[in-house]
């Protein structure tokens, strides 16, 4: 974070005086900064400091020496437990046998697979829809298309390049975008803070100042505010591609299974099409809340017997009927099919690129598997598998075109229907199960980033965290998914809409990514345009093509993705615009020193537990209860819930604290920090213990640093020494250094920590000693025995009456809409009703 940024968030001058509807007034440009100690402790710790910082005008290691030890500073964990952790955890990634290997990737059959291997059933069946077969070059063209297809985007774009674009093991459109916000600030919240990047998942490459480009595109980035904005609504955009992919799938996948009974039973028309499409996809939506690791240990076997069987039944087809169809190998069929067809081939293009519905799921779905298991599954199996089941399908057309409407089932020998029929319901309900849970992840890493109102999460599993279910989510795709089954009652025209999801995934992906290469990577530029080039033309192509088929169903995902995205964005900016209001009427520090340790009112024991967004700062919700309780509890603890651009956030690595006003006002701010895939499951009660455990550790590392600093200003002004450049000698650094990172956990990095107590007093490594450390444990220890209590702010926002009618609108209806059916804040901690207090709050924004 630099310097503008802190000023920006902790520059608000207030008095101390309390206006009479228990606000803050604010006052003329004589007031001092708030907080500025707070804006001073967000550089970043001394001992990270490096050259490069030095020439952006860090003060260089030999003066922070001088300060450290000769005017102390305030010990903060921000700081302390950062240098801490920042060697403690380098993560070594493991080999992994090739067993292992191999068993996961047999696993992502049942998981990855199951969308894109369902395809073969309705793929023709719509390509030639639009294009009656006529000659051997319909086709033999169709078949060339959907090949290359197959081998350009899944194999070629996704496998090679895509997948290693993933986010330490995370995958899917979020993954990006937390990537991308780990390399520039273009979160919308500015709450980012320096201690972020030492997590240990963090691993953060900062772009070389060699390679001008990617400076200047990260310069861009974070100075133009509209980037940022047309940034997050291209993920948005992306996020809502794929829940309405969650609605689309299960509704084509089952109803193109259950059309083989037409031909097979005699009066299975289409109403009982619709009927038996409906009782199945109830009854998938209905088993979810037992959770996908209930059913999971079946699903890789049965996909591995459905993709055996499509190949076998494609080499069947192939030497029984038509071998000839690997002519379709050359690409020239494509220009003749084009040639020949004209306007039906572009129509039929849509239907081709049904062929690569779920490639994405190769993506999202990464964090579960490995790349090497997504890419050794994809190679070895399910891509032979389904080359040979499109050319077995073409084999049997040559011989009888007229087929083509019910061209998979009529592909199969009378005498393998029955066992096919059943395998290719269990794998369409199978695929269906895959995007319904991918869909689930999705909206709980939006809600993670602040982009999707608070939903009530249920966690299936004990073992695996991205395990979930979503009961609002459920209920809403099951209803969708009838809706749809029941107004189109036709394959072919949901297929016009699945397109148009998936071709716009596919193509935010490749915006994306394209950003990584130019800014993290710093590929080659010529490179790096290739990648949009080539993949984004083709795209586009697609995209013309399936949109063409808007008045045919293609209007649908449009409808669902533009819903999708208002509700996102409009929470996304009311909650952005909160946030800057709460920070803009934050409480002065002056303020609270004129108040006195007693707040101005009675302390009482126990411990309240404030909750805000603030990760600095005093927030006014504070004043509030200041003026409307007659006391307030013994400690106060600002909590922040914070949810940085990484997937995990390990447990030690947690909680951050930093004091708040002098010791005897017992107040601390306390950031919680989780990953966009991290699970908040643990009870109040838990959380309470977590909390105070890391309490006690801060408050013995301060008392430990102070003593340092107590020691180092006794000792000899000489043995101090610098070096020519102003960094410490090594003796020097590691006696300022151990100390603060004594850990035994740091004894594997070989450090010289078994010299430092010989050569530093007693006084300086024991906090035993020091009686005000034993007397605010005692304080602390008679607070936690008098309970916690959640104080919570039922805040309302407001738009201001000089603002815009669309703005009054956007936050005075609809995100207020949002606000009040969303999941609420004392649902979301699990915590009894008696333990919390509120107090009403109105922002005006």
């Amino acid at each position: 974070m630099t310097r503008e940024d802190n000023i920006e968030e902790c520059s608000v001058r207030l008095t101390g005086s309390v206006s009479s509807g228990g606000g803050i007034e604010r006052v003329g440009s004589d007031s001092r900064w708030v907080d500025g100690s707070e804006v001073d402790s967000e550089s970043p710790p001394w001992s990270l400091l490096d050259e490069n910082d030095q020439r952006e005008g860090y003060s260089s290691y030999g003066s922070a020496r001088r300060r450290l030890a000769k005017k102390p500073k305030r010990v903060d964990s921000f700081d302390v437990e950062a240098m801490e952790i920042a060697g403690a955890h380098h993560q070594h990634p493991k080999d992994i046998s090739l067993w292992l290997t191999l068993g996961l990737a047999f696993q992502t059959l049942g998981v990855v697979y199951g969308d894109m291997g369902t395809s073969p059933l309705y793929v023709f069946a719509d390509v030639f829809s639009k294009v009656p077969i006529k000659s051997e070059v319909d086709v033999l063209g169709a078949l060339s298309t959907v090949l290359y297809t197959i081998a350009l985007f899944p194999l070629s774009k996704y496998i090679f390049v895509v997948l290693k674009a993933n986010d330490n093991g995370e995958g899917g459109t979020f993954a990006l975008y937390s990537l991308i916000c780990r390399y520039a600030k273009v979160n919308m919240l500015p709450n980012r803070q320096p201690a972020d990047e030492q997590i240990s998942s963090f691993r953060l490459r900062l772009p070389t100042p060699e390679l001008e480009r990617a400076l200047n595109i990260k310069e861009a980035l974070e100075r133009k505010s509209f980037m940022k904005t047309l940034l997050l609504l291209l993920v948005l955009m992306g996020t809502s591609m794929i829940i309405g992919d969650g609605i689309l799938t299960p509704a084509v996948s089952v109803m193109s299974a259950v059309s083989g009974l037409q031909g097979e039973i005699p009066g299975f028309g289409t109403s009982a099409l619709v009927i038996v499409s409906i009782i199945l996809l109830a009854g998938l939506f209905s088993i979810q809340r037992f959770g996908t690791g209930k059913v999971g240990f079946m699903f890789a076997p049965i996909l591995c017997l459905w993709f055996f069987s499509l190949g076998a039944i494609g080499v069947y087809n192939l030497v029984t009927y038509d071998v000839s169809v690997l002519r379709a190998l050359n690409p020239a069929y494509i220009y003749l099919f084009f040639k020949k067809n004209s306007g039906n081939a572009w129509s039929a293009l849509g239907g081709c690129v049904l062929c690569i519905t779920g490639a994405e799921a190769m993506f999202a779905d990464l964090g579960h598997f490995s790349v090497q298991a997504i890419q050794i599954a994809f190679t070895c199996f399910v891509f032979p598998c389904l080359l040979l089941a499109y050319m077995g399908q073409a084999a049997y057309l040559m011989k009888y075109p007229d087929s083509a409407s019910r061209i998979f089932y009529n592909s199969v020998p009378d005498s393998l229907f029955w066992p096919v029929f059943v395998i290719a319901t269990l794998a369409a309900m199978i695929a269906s199960q895959a995007m319904i849970s991918a869909t689930f992840s999705c909206v709980k890493q939006a809600m993670a980033l602040g982009c999707f109102p608070r939903l009530k999460i249920i966690h299936t599993s004990k073992r695996r965290m991205g395990q979930i279910y979503i009961p609002v989510i459920n209920y809403f795709l099951m209803i969708m998914c009838i809706f749809v089954v029941s107004i189109f009652q036709s394959t072919t025209d949901i297929s016009n809409a699945y397109g148009i999801a998936e071709v716009g995934v596919m193509m935010v992906s490749t915006t994306l990514v394209t950003l990584v290469m130019l800014l993290i990577w710093q590929t080659n530029l010529f490179l790096a345009l290739c990648f949009p080039l080539v993949f984004g033309t083709v795209e586009l192509i697609y995209m013309s093509a399936v949109l063409s088929k808007i008045k045919e169903g293609g209007w649908l995902p449009l409808v669902f993705a533009t819903c999708f995205l208002c509700v996102m964005y409009v929470w996304n900016y009311g909650s952005v615009l909160k946030y800057k209001s709460e920070v803009s009427e934050k409480i002065s520090m002056d303020f609270m020193l004129e108040l006195g340790c007693n707040l101005g009112t009675a302390r009482v024991p126990g411990i309240g537990l404030l909750y805000n967004e603030l990760v600095q700062g005093i927030p006014s919700i504070f004043g509030q209860f200041l003026l409307s309780l007659p006391a307030i509890h013994s400690t106060i603890i600002f909590v922040c819930i914070k949810y940085v651009p990484v997937p995990v956030v390990p447990q030690e690595e947690r909680f951050l604290f930093r004091r708040v006003c002098p010791k005897d006002y017992h107040m601390f701010r306390c950031v919680a920090r989780y990953g966009y895939k991290d699970v908040r499951k643990e009870d109040h009660r838990a959380f309470e213990q977590l909390l105070v455990e890391s309490l006690e550790k801060f408050l013995r590392r301060e008392a430990q640093d102070l003593a340092l600093e107590s020691g180092l200003q006794e000792m000899d002004g000489g043995s101090l020494r610098s070096t020519d450049s102003g960094a410490p000698t090594g003796d020097a650094y590691d006696e300022l250094r151990i100390p603060l990172m004594h850990d035994g956990r740091l004894e594997e990095q070989g450090s010289t920590s078994e010299e430092v107590p010989s050569t530093l007093p007693s006084s300086i490594m024991s906090s035993d000693e020091d009686p005000s450390l034993e007397y605010e444990l005692a304080a602390l220890k008679e607070a936690i025995d008098s309970g916690f209590t959640y104080l919570l702010a039922h805040g309302d926002v407001r738009a201001k009456k000089n603002s815009i009618f669309l703005k009054k609108l956007v936050i005075n209806y609809f995100y207020a809409f949002l606000r009040r059916n969303c999941r609420g804040g004392t649902a979301s901690l699990k915590v009894p009703h008696m333990n919390i207090l509120q107090v009403g709050m109105t922002y005006m924004v």
